[in-house]
């Protein structure tokens, strides 16, 4: 070899990597946990689960406070200092509210893509998730998926399988168990304004519907909200279907959105509501709900018989 090969070549490496172990190297690059002051910790960008002071929260936050958070979250650094949450929002709100200041993290480089898709993935491990929150999801990390498919690098390993003739699309509904079509629907629940997209969420409107309002312009969603809260009422699938056809070819006014709604529904019948807190409790256990409304008419017919005799006296 010739001298300036030499020189070269020594070049190429540090005095640090010249004298370390193989072992040494690979323990250097091992991510380890860190402990990581909550102030420091800023939350994912448009975070699509929405982190709430909660029952489920609050017991949450006494585990914390007695045994510290047991499963690390996972961030990523900023460019310009301080960290990114990928994984563990609830445990940081959880630690907030435990008064903790700082909680252990696992800090790894990401970039946009591979943060969006790990966060995605560790939300909907969730056994309660809402109707908005999938379609955020859904919407974020299929975005993030064609970007990667399109420009691979270390870490798209997870859509890796684009190689084989597959669609981000199908990749995504074979990961979460969803069909194609079904990510659809979610992902156009997207496009429904806050306010509907809320209703959904506490199912005052069923999700079939939603999605066929989802295509009415922005000012006819918030002519539709206005006037269902004006005649409490909620559109059959029928009428949504309508609605979007109608908004399709430029026919759909505040008049004809209240022509629709106040139209009486087939076999539609004046339903009462009773808030399950409040029966519940009366109730043993395993009850269905069958047996609690046998029991409830059973009731009411001994309680009507009684003032009948009643007012016979």
């Amino acid at each position: 070899m010739a001298k300036n090969d030499v020189r070269n070549s020594i070049k190429l490496t540090s005095v640090d990597e010249l004298f370390s172990t193989e072992e040494s190297r690979a323990d250097s690059q091992r991510e380890k946990v860190l402990e990581i002051p909550l102030s420091e910790i800023s939350d994912f960008p448009n975070h699509p689960f929405k982190v709430k002071a909660d029952e489920a929260m609050l017991e949450m936050a006494d585990s914390v406070k007695q045994y510290g958070v047991l499963v690390p979250g996972l961030v990523r650094p900023k460019p310009d200092g301080g960290y990114e949450m990928v994984a563990g929002h609830r445990r940081k709100k959880a630690s907030e509210l435990a008064g903790k200041e700082t909680m252990p993290c696992i800090v790894r480089e990401l970039d946009d893509d591979a943060a969006t898709i790990i966060m995605v993935d560790s939300n909907l491990q969730r056994e309660s998730i809402l109707a908005s929150e999938k379609a955020f999801a859904y919407k974020m990390k299929l975005e993030a998926m064609k970007r990667q498919a399109g420009r691979p690098s270390k870490n798209s390993a997870q859509v890796g399988s684009n190689s084989f003739g597959k669609e981000s699309r199908e990749i995504l509904a074979e990961q979460v168990g969803e069909s194609r079509n079904q990510i659809s629907r979610y992902i156009r629940l997207t496009e429904l304004t806050p306010p509907l997209l809320e209703m959904v969420d506490e199912k005052q409107i069923a999700f079939n519907p939603a999605v066929e309002l989802s295509y009415l312009a922005e000012k006819e969603q918030q002519e539709l909200y206005n006037t269902m809260q004006s005649e409490d009422c909620t559109p059959s699938l029928a009428q949504a279907q309508r609605m979007k056809k109608l908004s399709q070819d430029g026919r759909l006014s505040v008049d004809v959105i209240f022509s629709i709604l106040t139209e009486e529904k087939p076999n539609q019948k004046e339903k009462l509501n009773i808030q399950r807190e409040r029966i519940d409790r009366f109730f043993p256990k395993n009850f269905t709900e069958k047996q609690k409304e046998d029991l409830i008419v059973q009731l009411l017919e001994s309680w009507y018989k009684k003032r009948q005799r009643e007012q016979e006296r």
